[in-house]
């Protein structure tokens, strides 16, 4: 396994992924990250960014059946591993430690 550090594109994309469940393969994680972030990374972007969790293990992936609509090729689709899961937990815990440590800020005023 790579390093574990989970950087903030890859977070994203480790967050779509989740959201997705089933559907998770290329262009539907770009759609999610585009309408949650309004951002639109570009597909070979996002392919790296799958690559390297994938290298990580935070994702696994597999191809499914080749279809009319694409031209007889397959999507490959992605989904959250064991340690992906636990380095979102980790990030969300690390990231609530702290802004709870940022003397002043509420969040309720904005």
């Amino acid at each position: 396994m790579k390093g574990t550090y989970l950087g903030e594109f890859e977070e994203i994309v480790l967050l779509a992924v989740g959201i997705l469940g089933e559907e998770a393969y290329g262009v539907a994680i770009k759609l999610e990250i585009e309408e949650r972030t309004r951002r639109t990374p570009s597909i070979g972007a996002l392919h790296s960014a799958l690559n390297r969790l994938e290298e990580k293990g935070f994702i696994e992936s597999h191809e499914g059946g080749a279809t009319k609509e694409r031209g007889g090729r397959r999507k490959r689709f992605y989904r959250i591993s064991m340690a992906g899961k636990k380095a979102l937990i980790k990030s969300k815990e690390l990231r609530n430690e702290m802004f709870d440590l940022i003397p002043n800020l509420s969040f309720t005023s904005i």
